[in-house]
C-alpha cells in the first residue's frame, strides 16, 4: 500500500473534479479524500495499491472534461490505514 497526497492547480473548481475522483477513487478500491482549498486548487489523498493510485494521479494532472491543470504537486507520505473515499 502506498500514500500520495497531490495538488492541483489551475482551472480545476466548478468542473466536477471533486466527484469525477471520488469515482474513479472507487472504481479503483483507493481510499482517502479530496477537497477545494481556498487559494483555489483541489487538493487530494490517495491511498492504496501502486496501480490504483498511480492511475488516481494520472487523471489528477488532465482532470475532467472542462479541467484546465496547470501544475501538480507530488508528496509521497506514509498510509494511515484510511476507510473510504470522500469528498470534503
Amino acid at each position: 500500500m502506498i500514500r500520495r497526497r497531490v495538488a492541483i492547480y489551475g482551472h480545476v473548481q466548478g468542473v466536477f473534479f471533486r466527484d469525477a475522483t471520488r469515482r474513479l477513487a472507487e472504481r479503483e478500491g483507493v481510499t482517502g479524500w479530496i477537497r477545494n482549498r481556498p487559494d483555489g486548487a483541489v487538493e487530494a489523498v490517495f491511498e492504496g495499491e501502486p496501480d490504483s493510485v498511480e492511475r488516481l494521479v494520472s487523471f489528477a494532472r488532465k482532470g475532467p472534461r472542462g479541467a484546465q491543470v496547470e501544475r501538480v504537486e507530488l508528496a509521497e507520505e506514509e498510509p494511515e490505514g484510511l476507510r473510504g473515499f470522500s469528498v470534503r
